[in-house]
């Protein structure tokens, strides 16, 4: 019904802007309750359900643009829908493991409560299907407060993440964990090969695809419960955190290319782009920006650009002193040590020193300090940061 709702709603904007003319949320909700009462398969959807569709709708179409926006396909589109008044909503618990919420409209519905909602404010609830399995999300104020300092501040970390070991400090510990079994990894090789000789929009196939749909999901949810745990250890027990600035999306683009212009090793990048997307390095920064909220860590991103080149005892730049995956030897000192841990404590030091920076005094006013000898007496020629001195 929210899938309805949206491509509807959609349609009715695009429209709109062939005809030159704009459609926002207002008038939408307006229409949505005219609709509701000529027809009665809405009746049956909570209004500010219905409402948070046309909201999210109306977001979607100013942050992207109205034709940008994708229609929601019955089979590409995981069903989802929201409770944006917590205060008609009761959380009774059951036993140990079980409650029950009342939702409108739909009345008592048992869940597996995975943490305790007592002595919290509901503000809404999501439910959402992924797999062949539903999940309600909660959203609360248990009214704690982000501490002001950590309760170790002298700590700090450096963190690489990497694609043999998910995680690495620069304490020497390399974190890791399979999200899949080896039974489940072949089970998911003979599913898709089962999948790919079914015929299209056919029992079987469908069957197939939703045990393939399990499993992946199984493993999702591992993924994230490992980095939603480690974030929160690193967090927990240091006051600083520095970690790599990866633009995820950008390095996990395919390299397939257009007819005209084909890519290069395009097999080695597809295999590449899995391994990152498998370690969860985006969810595991977005995790620990959410951790860190809780403990009063200072989360700091520095520039990855050579960290693992360079030597963590000397500074010396190689790329051949990374001897192998695993192996970082430095040409210029006998240091050898794992090449992710190397590669932590480089970016614990680039973290350091951002933070060394903030903290010194910098002179009132806009004009040039006291020390700094004016650009006239200067013999060195002033270029900009980014432009090559000229030869000689």
């Amino acid at each position: 019904m929210c899938r309805a709702v949206w491509n509807i709603g959609l349609e009715q904007r695009r429209e709109y802007r062939r005809r030159g003319a704009w459609m926002n949320y207002h008038p939408q909700a307006h229409e949505l309750a005219d609709a509701k009462a000529d027809h009665g398969w809405l009746k049956s959807a909570p209004s500010h359900v219905l409402q948070q569709t046309l909201m999210d709708l109306d977001k979607a179409c100013r942050t992207h643009g109205t034709f940008r926006v994708r229609w929601r396909s019955g089979r590409r589109w995981a069903p989802s829908f929201r409770y944006p008044e917590g205060s008609k909503m009761v959380v009774e618990k059951l036993n140990r493991r079980h409650g029950r919420i009342k939702l409108p409209k739909l009345g008592w519905v048992k869940f597996r409560m995975s943490r305790s909602l007592t002595d919290v404010t509901i503000r809404s609830a999501t439910v959402s299907r992924a797999g062949r399995h539903w999940f309600i999300s909660v959203l609360v104020d248990d009214g704690r407060q982000a501490p002001e300092s950590h309760q170790a501040p002298a700590s700090a970390i450096g963190v690489d993440r990497g694609v043999a070991a998910a995680i690495a400090t620069s304490a020497g510990e390399v974190i890791d964990r399979s999200f899949a079994s080896a039974g489940e990894r072949r089970r998911a090789v003979a599913l898709q090969r089962r999948l790919s000789r079914c015929a299209k929009h056919s029992a079987n196939r469908d069957k197939v695809r939703a045990a393939l749909a399990a499993l992946r999901a199984r493993e999702r949810l591992r993924r994230l419960d490992f980095c939603a745990q480690t974030a929160h250890q690193l967090a927990a027990a240091n006051a600083v955190v520095a970690i790599e600035t990866l633009k995820t999306k950008q390095m996990t683009k395919s390299a397939k290319g257009t007819l005209d212009l084909p890519g290069r090793n395009v097999r080695a990048k597809s295999g590449l782009n899995r391994a990152i997307l498998a370690k969860g390095w985006h969810q595991f920064a977005s995790a620990l920006a959410s951790a860190a909220r809780y403990t009063g860590t200072t989360v700091i991103a520095v520039p990855a650009a050579y960290t693992s080149q360079r030597c963590s005892q000397c500074g010396h730049v190689d790329p051949k002193s990374r001897e192998s995956q695993a192996v970082f030897r430095c040409t210029h000192c006998p240091h050898c040590e794992h090449a992710d841990v190397n590669a932590a404590k480089n970016i614990l030091a680039a973290g350091l020193a951002v933070t060394a920076c903030e903290d010194q005094p910098r002179p009132a006013g806009r004009g040039r300090s006291p020390k700094q000898e004016p650009a006239g007496n200067r013999k060195e020629l002033l270029l900009p940061p980014d432009t090559a001195a000229p030869a000689a």
